[in-house]
């Protein structure tokens, strides 16, 4: 592909004013301190690039320089330089003789909760000793179970071991699916950390006998310590709270956490995020705990036999709720595009770590949602009540949050790692500096019910006016529907949502003709299609959405289900036209089809540019050429080129495709070209110009002309598509045109096997 220099410095800066919206953003985000991610490392990088790891639990050294991962899938620590902690550098990994489930640091040693047990009856484990000067195994202390968390007091007298001795999720007890009680039941273990480590005594807790359900059986989860030696421990299944005096070895308190009422939360997983349900007595069943003070705690409220309250608590060491969250973390998920709406059966957003920390004076809770995969971050009043400050995004499940004040830093381990998905195991890093936050780059407004407009999973987008893009959402959702964004504001504001509707039955014809069993329209008359491009009419009185077809004709492996169209569509959402493509070709159709639209007047006459995501082979596209087609609605005619794609260039494979179209101007059309490859396997994220206008289009069926697409951006390169200080997003999808700047957006995947970062970005900066 011809690269232009030139055109890459060039070409779009013309009558932009990049500086005065630089300079807008700024001031709009707002002053004083925000937490920005300054770097994100993945984990393999101190193992193996194809093997799966993961970072769970992290701590870091007393100087704050060296960081402690564990890796339950490699069956060790890693460790991390963040000297420079933009800059972190793998630092080596100590395998383990089992499963590292927890990690805490007192001074040169790192002492990991490893689990060895065969089997649910049987749980075994032991503390192995790391001395970090050398990075080995110098000592294990062997435990009387399985141990799944672990704490070092501040004075660095005491380490707090929980066992959980986890129940098997798959027997029936009473009638219940993985219920208590399940022998042998969970305790504390508490070392005392006297002299070398072959000299520390260890004593036990008994927990058993505190819990309202199956007392019998404790199920310790998580521990945390306060400055007055404190242990606090969550009973996670047990749905309780206890307090342990690490001295004496006494319980000082002990409680029940209660249960919570949910309004306004989607509790059905139909692939439509509607908060309208409401759920009533939740247990709580605490995850993780954090001392505020020594006066009040938190609990981030996972649930897990039970409950799942979706959100996060505080108490006062008497049992008393000082705060409860309520729906407050599932709305924000849905604001900033990250809820996960395969989980609204279950537990939604899964508020699973969380983490306190002064940095200065201001005193704040971090909240890290699992199956969202964002950090909430809270400041805290006097009186332990939190306020929203921001939210951040993590890699996929973050699991541990490490509070560095002393560095003004904060720390989250990501466990989730498949390669294959596109997801690492990762560590992010973020810091407290000046300026307001730069994540999210979209929110969404409120329905008139007071719920936010839900979105995710962005496919195409356009622009109209001075300020105001328009965009899709895929068939992640169910109903089809159109976004109004405002990009006057920091993040850009979705103010308006529109539904597809058949109203005409335009859409109900296509559908009666198909020989499979699909539904393109739903029973209430929205639609169910799979929008990946949208641009506004010439005279702004509609929209053309292009839906990709679904499936492969003749294809066993992926078979057809409906064909790819444009769908011309109302202002008020109403479906006016369908457009199908010729028969002759739409008999060929390759699952990789239409992947966005746009509208161009050529001698007063509205006519349509559709990018073919890939080529189809039994259309007689060479390989490695993808389609532009050629619509003009008033004569119903269609014609093509061929553009030659880049070729793949990831060291993990995969291919390369086009992904969104708008005009630029002077017979240029704009075109993004990707891979289907994320983080370090990223390697083509492309904008490329293409002169349309002096193309010889042609019928189908004739040899079609070759247009030749020259690279103007390297978003990878340049940082667009690169989530700041983060990993090379996949699917950047949309891209539109406004007066004064060019904006991409990517699409999140619905959450699904996605971290659920957006990024609506504009190209100059």
């Amino acid at each position: 592909m011809p690269i232009s220099s030139k055109l890459k410095t060039s070409l779009f800066a013309a009558g932009l004013a990049c500086a005065g919206l630089v300079a807008s953003t700024a001031s709009a985000q707002g002053s004083g301190k925000s937490f920005r991610r300054i770097a994100t490392m993945p984990v393999y990088l101190n193992t193996d690039i194809d093997a799966e790891t993961v970072a769970e639990i992290v701590a870091s050294t007393a100087d704050g320089n060296t960081l402690v991962y564990t890796d339950g899938e490699v069956e060790g620590v890693g460790f991390v330089d963040i000297t420079d902690p933009a800059n972190p550098q793998p630092d080596g990994f100590t395998e383990l003789e089992g499963e590292p489930t927890s990690v805490a640091v007192v001074g040169d040693y790192a002492l990991v909760g490893v689990n060895t047990s065969d089997s649910f009856v049987a749980p075994s484990g032991h503390v192995a000793v790391v001395y970090l000067p050398t990075r080995t195994v110098v000592h294990t202390i062997a435990l009387g179970g399985q141990p799944d968390s672990i704490a070092i007091s501040a004075d660095r007298r005491f380490a707090a071991v929980v066992l959980e001795n986890e129940r098997d999720e798959d027997i029936d007890v009473d009638g219940v699916e993985g219920g208590l009680p399940q022998a042998p039941g969970g305790l504390l273990v508490v070392l005392r950390l006297d002299g070398a480590p072959t000299d520390w005594a260890q004593d036990e807790v008994d927990l058993a006998g505190l819990a309202d359900y199956a007392p019998e059986d404790p199920e310790p989860e998580y521990v945390d310590i306060n400055d007055n030696n404190i242990a606090a421990v969550t009973l996670q299944e047990n749905n309780h709270l206890v307090l342990v005096d690490l001295e004496s070895g006494d319980i000082v308190n002990h409680w029940n956490c209660g249960t919570v009422d949910l309004d306004q939360v989607d509790t059905v997983e139909d692939d439509i995020i509607d908060p309208t349900s409401s759920l009533v007595g939740v247990p709580r069943e605490p995850d993780a705990v954090t001392w505020i003070d020594n006066r009040r705690l938190a609990t981030a409220d996972e649930g897990d036999l039970f409950g799942g309250s979706r959100g996060f608590t505080v108490f006062n060491t008497r049992g008393k709720v000082v705060y409860t969250s309520g729906n407050r973390a599932e709305h924000t998920a849905i604001r900033v595009g990250h809820y996960p709406e395969g989980r609204s059966e279950n537990k939604g957003n899964e508020p699973e770590a969380v983490e306190y920390g002064q940095f200065g004076s201001e005193k704040m809770l971090f909240v890290g949602s699992e199956r969202a995969s964002v950090i909430f971050v809270h400041t805290l009043n006097q009186r332990g009540k939190p306020r929203l400050k921001q939210v951040l995004p993590a890699g996929v499940g973050p699991e541990g949050l490490l509070a560095i004040p002393e560095r003004n830093l904060l720390v989250v381990a990501s466990e989730k790692d498949d390669r294959g998905d596109k997801l690492r195991g990762s560590v992010s890093i973020y810091q407290l500096a000046d300026g307001g936050p730069t994540y999210p780059t979209l929110e969404s407004s409120n329905r008139p019910d007071g719920t936010p407009i839900p979105w995710a999973a962005l496919s195409g987008l356009t622009g109209s006016g001075q300020h105001t893009l328009w965009s899709v959402h895929d068939s992640a959702y169910k109903k089809s529907r159109i976004f109004k964004i405002d990009t006057r504001t920091a993040p850009a504001k979705i103010r308006k949502e529109i539904e597809l509707r058949d109203s005409f039955g335009k859409l109900a014809a296509v559908e009666a003709g198909l020989d499979a069993d699909q539904t393109l329209v739903n029973d209430d008359g929205s639609v169910n299609v799979d929008p990946e491009g949208i641009t506004t009419g010439i005279r702004g009185n509609h929209f053309w959405v292009a839906s990709e077809g679904r499936g492969t004709v003749g294809s066993g492996s992926r078979p057809f289900e409906y064909p790819n169209m444009l769908i011309k569509v109302a202002r008020n959402g109403d479906i006016l036209d369908v457009v199908e493509l010729p028969e002759a070709l739409a008999a060929t159709q390759f699952r990789f089809g239409f992947e966005g639209v746009v509208a161009v007047r050529e001698r007063r006459e509205e006519v349509l540019y559709v990018p073919f995501q890939r080529a189809w082979e039994g259309a007689g596209d060479p390989e490695g050429h993808a389609r532009i087609g050629r619509y003009v609605p008033s004569t119903g005619e269609w014609t093509f080129v061929h553009m030659p794609l880049a070729a793949a260039a990831s060291p993990n494979g995969g291919w390369v495709g086009l992904s969104g179209i708008e005009y630029f101007g002077y017979g240029h059309f704009l075109l993004l070209m990707r891979d289907n490859q994320a983080n370090t396997d990223a390697a083509v994220k492309h904008v490329v110009k293409v002169d349309l206008h002096h193309a010889d289009f042609r019928s189908h069926g004739e040899v079609l002309d070759v247009v030749e697409p020259v690279l103007v951006r390297d978003l990878i390169a340049d940082g667009t598509l690169t989530a700041p200080a983060g990993a090379v997003l996949e699917k950047i999808e949309g891209i539109a045109k406004l007066p004064h700047q060019v904006y991409v957006v990517n699409d999140n995947d619905a959450v699904d096997d996605s971290n659920g970062e957006t990024l609506l970005r504009p190209l100059y900066r």
